[in-house]
């Protein structure tokens, strides 16, 4: 049974930063592409960051492109989200997510096949 577990949520000021973190078990961590989501109030889940298996390729949204980091440690079957320069619109309940199928991207909702329980980040102007 996969089961993802986040922390490392909480608020802080806009230009703060803060680092997410995802504890995984349940499967090989490092066989499976793994991602960050978020959802803010009245909007729907998006996609915020991904990462390769190997944690050789990350991939970014836009809107968070030079601002946020996401790493993984395989030997800890952990991935991370450093969030630098956050702003007010980066409020948002963050998930991690883990692919359904081996050695593939995760680039957007539907590729997650599991889901952590979220972490609220509540950036105050």
């Amino acid at each position: 049974q996969v089961q993802l577990v986040e922390s490392g949520g909480g608020l802080v000021q806009a230009g703060g930063s803060l680092r997410l973190s995802c504890a995984a078990s349940g499967r090989t961590f490092s066989n499976y592409d793994m991602g960050w989501f978020r959802q803010a109030p009245g909007e729907e889940r998006e996609y915020v960051a991904g990462i390769s298996w190997g944690g050789d390729s990350t991939y970014y949204a836009n809107s968070v492109k030079g601002r946020f980091t996401i790493s993984r440690d395989n030997a800890n079957n952990t991935v991370y989200l450093r969030m630098n320069s956050l702003n007010p619109g980066d409020t948002a309940v963050y998930f991690c997510a883990q692919r359904d199928r081996v050695f593939m991207p995760i680039r957007g909702v539907s590729e997650a096949a599991y889901w952590g329980q979220g972490t609220q980040v509540t950036v105050s102007s």
